[in-house]
């Protein structure tokens, strides 16, 4: 799947789910994330893979920010 696959519905749903991913990251539980949602959050580069673990990128980290998630 493409970034451009992605519609802006989709994309604006992911945006809302990504604080609450963020969140099961930060308490070791990304095995309750859906692998659909990892591999879309990947896709658009706000999500990484880093030595076997996921972890948000600069991008995803700002966009939790903008939502006033810490």
């Amino acid at each position: 799947m493409g970034k451009a696959l992605l519609t802006t519905g989709r994309r604006d749903a992911l945006r809302a789910e990504l604080p609450h991913v963020a969140n099961l990251l930060r308490l070791r539980r990304a095995a309750e994330i859906e692998a659909a949602v990892i591999d879309e959050l990947v896709e658009l580069s706000w999500l990484e893979w880093l030595g076997g673990s996921l972890q948000l990128t600069a991008t995803g980290s700002n966009i939790c920010l903008q939502q006033g998630f810490k």
